[in-house]
């Protein structure tokens, strides 16, 4: 069966684990994500510095192995929809979104409440292997399913980046 993708953006997304916040930072924001238990879906909220909240509903369906290729479908929700879906039984992610811009190249970089920092870089249509040279890249995680937004909030990954290094250093 094939997939209808009508309404999706295909994201393909590759995630790292840095060493630390790099140079750049031009914009950050709170995010709260709630991904629905036993679904594909994920509640998300964000929380812009000028006063600006976004509410929406994201369906991410992988597209191959693996969490690094997903069609992912959004739809805004209201204050009223956004309370009737918060009802839904979910496993909870907070993190600082920081959007980092250095050499024309744009990265964003999740801050988790445990310090540990995971850059994504999005190759849209045009798959690469680049890594900027300005980023502290302790490991891959790209297919590493600890470390998606649902591994996390699930607490079956993120180790946290601190234990990463004592564990490499060692």
């Amino acid at each position: 069966m094939d997939l209808p993708l009508k309404y999706a953006v295909v994201e393909r997304e590759r995630r790292y684990l840095l060493a630390r916040l790099p140079e750049g930072v031009v914009d950050s924001w709170e995010v709260e994500d709630h991904y629905v238990t036993g679904t594909r879906l994920r509640l998300r909220e964000v929380w812009r510095g000028d006063g600006t909240v976004v509410r929406k509903l994201t369906q991410k369906v992988r597209l191959g192995e693996g969490p690094a290729e997903v069609a992912c479908t959004n739809l805004y929700l209201d204050d009223a929809e956004w309370q009737l879906l918060l009802t839904l039984p979910a496993d909870l992610l907070t993190k600082t979104r920081h959007v980092v811009e250095r050499d024309g190249v744009r990265v964003v970089v999740d801050e988790h409440a445990d310090g540990s920092l995971v850059a994504e870089i999005d190759d849209g249509e045009h798959p690469s292997s680049d890594v900027p040279a300005w980023l502290e890249v302790l490991a891959d995680v790209t297919r590493d399913e600890a470390w998606t937004g649902a591994g996390l909030a699930a607490g079956t990954g993120g180790i946290g980046s601190a234990a990463l290094v004592q564990r490499q250093g060692s």
